[in-house]
């Protein structure tokens, strides 16, 4: 697991400054530079957009006594998106408003459902080990 995470905090940030290098000789600097502030300042409005929905729809489900699980993981859908949205690159941004669009995001929220249920019947541990006695 910590192979991994060491992997993508070397190889991500190497792959995002060289996507940006390219964009850069191809459209200029301070062009490559507004998209990038054009796009984190549209993802920070489209997240805060999206978490006040989502914010919403939990508390309604909540007071009408539903467990709103699936609105849950939307919001940790948004949360995802929202912080890759924070690197600057053209990769990060692009799969962080992939996690924000709604249409998209139930890809991302099936995924989700699939890891936990298998860390939930003891597919890997991590805690979340059921165990009957």
């Amino acid at each position: 697991m910590y192979k991994w995470l060491l992997a993508a905090f070397l190889i991500i940030p190497t792959i995002e400054l060289w996507g940006i290098l390219q964009v850069g000789d191809w459209l200029g600097g301070w062009t490559t530079f507004l998209i990038l502030i054009l796009i984190s300042v549209t993802g920070a409005y489209l997240s805060l957009a999206e978490g006040r929905k989502v914010w919403a729809s939990a508390q309604l489900q909540m007071q009408q006594g539903q467990i709103p699980g699936r609105t849950m993981l939307d919001g940790l859908c948004i949360l995802v998106g929202g912080i890759l949205l924070l690197f600057p690159g053209f990769i990060t941004d692009l799969i962080g408003i992939t996690f924000l669009f709604p249409g998209t995001r139930p890809v991302y929220r099936g995924l989700m459902l699939k890891w936990l249920e298998r860390k939930m019947r003891g597919g890997g541990g991590g805690g979340f080990t059921i165990r009957r006695t």
